[in-house]
């Protein structure tokens, strides 16, 4: 059963809870039922997650965790499985991003950012997939971007992990729907999170902040997504007639994106 509408009784792991779409979506999980394991680097951040669930009569785990160590995700899973009795949902959002030229960015950021972002949610899966396997049931989302779809000038880096991310849940859908286990990939626009720094926002073209979204609409969308048995989705909707252009006049859709992005 691909569709997933009934969250009581269900363990959710959630990568990079601390903040932004991971805390939205640890929540409202919770709010719906789910046993909650919050993961991320900031401890004292999870747990103020961990007192908001608390609030909504759970008892959240919390694991702190770098996803872009290997040993420490393994451990971690490890952690969440013995705690939580099992896993059904594991929600792959941790990561980071830059606003940057690549001829700026530095190489080792790009390493780390590719360990975070994609590695990360490899680790995980991997840790994950084979309790999931033996039990035939599992939802497995990954939290992407529309720069997965579509390359971004001033994020390079992040669009090469993004578009790995993409690929690997396109990929593994289809290898994984016969053993029960759904696979969900979120290719959000831009997002009103601290994501976009000061900096990022003063390059930002006018069009491209107004065309900015609220992190609950995200959240909202995801959740809809997984109870439609849907393997990708794309918010807002809208964005979608951008891959369909890109595809057929590549040329004029890299003009526009820099257009949109960085002015010029």
């Amino acid at each position: 059963m691909s569709q997933l509408t009934d969250y009581r009784g269900m363990a959710a792991v959630v990568t990079g809870a601390s903040s932004g779409l991971g805390r939205l979506l640890a929540l409202e999980m919770g709010r719906r039922g789910a046993r909650v394991a919050l993961v991320a680097r900031r401890k004292a951040e999870l747990e103020k997650v961990a007192d908001e669930l608390r609030a909504l009569g759970q008892q959240p785990l919390v694991l702190d965790c770098d996803v872009g160590e290997r040993a420490a995700a393994e451990a971690a899973a490890a952690r969440a499985l013995a705690g939580l009795g099992g896993v059904d949902i594991l929600v792959n959002n941790a990561g980071y991003g830059g606003h940057r030229r690549f001829a700026d960015w530095s190489v080792d950021d790009i390493e780390r950012m590719m360990r975070v972002n994609f590695l990360g949610s490899v680790y995980w899966t991997k840790a994950l997939l084979p309790h999931m396997v033996e039990r035939r049931r599992g939802w497995i989302v990954f939290m992407a971007s529309v720069a997965g779809k579509i390359g971004v000038p001033d994020e390079s880096a992040y669009v090469a992990s993004k578009f790995a991310m993409v690929g690997l849940g396109e990929a593994i859908a289809s290898e994984l729907e016969d053993f029960g286990i759904h696979v969900l990939t979120v290719c959000p626009g831009a997002v009103d999170t601290d994501f976009f720094d000061a900096e990022a926002l003063a390059r930002m073209p006018p069009v491209a902040k107004k065309s900015m979204i609220p992190p609950e609409r995200v959240v909202d969308a995801t959740l809809a997504a997984l109870a439609r048995g849907k393997h990708e989705v794309t918010v807002p909707g809208s964005i979608r007639a951008g891959y369909v252009v890109r595809a057929v006049a590549p040329e004029f859709m890299r003009r526009s994106v820099k257009r949109t992005t960085i002015g010029g």
